[in-house]
């Protein structure tokens, strides 16, 4: 069956998304290796993400990102205890 339009750039963006997490992991680990502690890294890469988000998105987008990790965040999404079943 072929893939629809929709589906396949909803794998484009997914695979984009992958690469740019190994991207970030290898930035972590380089800073770690550097002496810099996880929680400077952690801001750091917060402020630039935001930076950037607020330069694309504008303000209200910036916000609207916000609300939605916030949500992400009180659902359990990313504590490392997390179980997936």
């Amino acid at each position: 069956m072929e893939a629809s339009l929709k589906e396949i750039d909803e794998l484009i963006v997914h695979e984009k998304m992958q690469a740019a997490l190994e991207y970030q992991t290898e930035a972590w680990a380089d800073g770690r290796a550097d002496g810099i502690e996880s929680e400077i890294i952690a801001e750091a890469a917060m402020l630039f993400a935001m930076r950037e988000t607020v330069r694309l998105q504008g303000e209200s987008g910036a916000e609207s990102l916000l609300e939605q990790l916030k949500e992400r965040i009180l659902s359990g999404e990313f504590s490392p205890n997390r179980i997936i079943q």
